[in-house]
């Protein structure tokens, strides 16, 4: 075989190889992705936020995390998250949710003016609409959760909260991939209610807050 043969022979073959090499490569990230799932945004303090401080946009980052580990309940966008006041200090690259804010906005803020010492104003972000749950009225919050065959299951966790904010947040995927509404709520609750919505929106498959028509207002 002549030098000439010899030296086309292996630079085809290295270009073989070379592409069978990026193609094991691309499996592998494409089963990578798979698993991992899409990546969605997550909001998080681009700089460290005092306890009470009123949160700017310019102090709000969106980070990219996969799917399989984001953070549940985290907030998708610095809309949903602008113009309220941090519960508690909030270092630079904190993932933000529903507990990290407190009495934010002044409809929320006021609605615990006189009221008694044992209510909250607590927010989740849940399944639902936000144009159904203007401030004033009154919604059943259902919880999803996963079950022990692998399947979901769902309780009526509060009944009868008092909305006293609404916002759209950003949609969820369904089956169909339409997608399903989903509202961040101020709701007046207890500090035992406050609690265990917190645990719920960290924990849960889902949160659904279903309006309750004027006429059932109270009735439990």
């Amino acid at each position: 075989m002549s030098r000439r043969r010899r030296a086309l022979l292996l630079g085809g073959l290295s270009l073989l190889l070379g592409a069978l090499a990026a193609a094991d490569v691309a499996g592998r990230e494409a089963a990578l992705d798979a698993r991992l799932g899409p990546a969605i945004a997550v909001v998080v303090a681009r700089t460290a936020i005092a306890p009470g401080a009123r949160i700017e946009r310019r102090d709000l980052a969106v980070r990219l995390v996969p799917e399989r580990y984001a953070p549940r309940g985290a907030f998708g966008a610095p809309a949903e998250v602008a113009g309220a006041r941090a519960a508690v200090a909030l270092p630079a690259g904190t993932d933000l949710g529903p507990a990290a804010l407190a009495g934010t906005r002044p409809g929320p803020a006021g609605a615990l003016v006189g009221a008694p010492p044992g209510e909250r104003i607590a927010r989740i972000v849940a399944v639902g609409a936000a144009s159904e749950l203007p401030a004033g009225s009154r919604a059943d919050i259902l919880v999803t959760r996963e079950g022990v065959d692998g399947g979901a299951v769902t309780r009526v966790a509060l009944r009868d909260v008092e909305v006293v904010g609404a916002r759209p947040a950003e949609a969820v995927p369904e089956g169909s991939g339409t997608g399903l509404p989903r509202v961040g709520l101020a709701l007046r609750v207890t500090v035992r209610q406050a609690v265990f919505l917190v645990e719920a929106q960290a924990t849960a498959r889902e949160l659904r807050a279903l309006p309750r028509p004027a006429s059932a207002s109270h009735r439990r």
